[in-house]
């Protein structure tokens, strides 16, 4: 094999951090609503926007696709996914079992550390802006999950999280609610501390029934 200089295989920006660059903020744009459901994901136009080349916007497109944020319709190409009530009441009904047994295990499981991880996220979610919410909270239930041991349950839920992402911003919109997003959390987090498992799982329960219901009530009203 013919020698090569140092220099000649070098990657000066690796395609793949471009790709997930990309990759966040669309999703982060259709999960705040600036591309409403049904809008045509048009190549040309993203390659501009995001100043990428089509390459890198078709592999976005299809990771999105994945997610359930983009699906691909005949003679329409690409378009942001519609989020209907029976596609939300089934999110729902998943986490609800999903987060409900996680909640539980993890109060009987948790020591400390987990506890502040608990509290750090809290404050994040208090504290921080959009971007950093739906961050803070995607943290707060990995570390729930994690502790309790249900990291098959994490994968599953990682997989709807931008469909969870979608009704949670239509959720935190919403000026009606009987408690407040982090208060519900941070009951959850309470129970867990208390290492009572019951309360936990209630916890859980009466977080995501408001939530569904006010995502409900957003979707139907659309």
């Amino acid at each position: 094999m013919e020698h090569m200089a140092p220099d000649e295989l070098r990657i000066d920006r690796p395609p793949q951090t471009l790709r997930v660059i990309a990759l966040d903020r669309l999703r982060a744009a259709i999960i705040a609503g600036r591309f409403p459901g049904g809008t045509r994901l048009v190549e040309r136009t993203l390659c501009d926007q995001l100043g990428v080349s089509r390459s890198v916007v078709r592999e976005v497109i299809r990771v999105l696709e994945t997610e359930g944020l983009v699906e691909t319709l005949p003679n329409r190409g690409p378009v942001v996914a519609r989020l209907d009530w029976a596609q939300a009441r089934q999110v729902y009904e998943i986490r609800r079992q999903l987060e409900g047994n996680a909640a539980e295990a993890c109060a009987q499981r948790a020591d400390a550390p987990v506890d502040a991880a608990l509290a750090e996220a809290l404050a994040s979610i208090r504290d921080g802006g959009e971007d950093r919410v739906f961050a803070a909270t995607t943290r707060f239930y990995e570390v729930i999950f994690t502790a309790a041991g249900h990291h098959i349950a994490w994968e599953i839920v990682q997989r709807l999280n931008g469909r969870i992402s979608r009704l949670r911003a239509l959720t935190l919109a919403a000026q009606d609610r009987a408690v407040p997003g982090p208060e519900r959390m941070a009951r959850i987090a309470a129970a867990i501390a208390a290492r009572d498992g019951a309360a936990a799982r209630r916890a859980v329960e009466e977080h995501l029934t408001e939530a569904a219901m006010l995502a409900q009530r957003a979707l139907e009203g659309e």
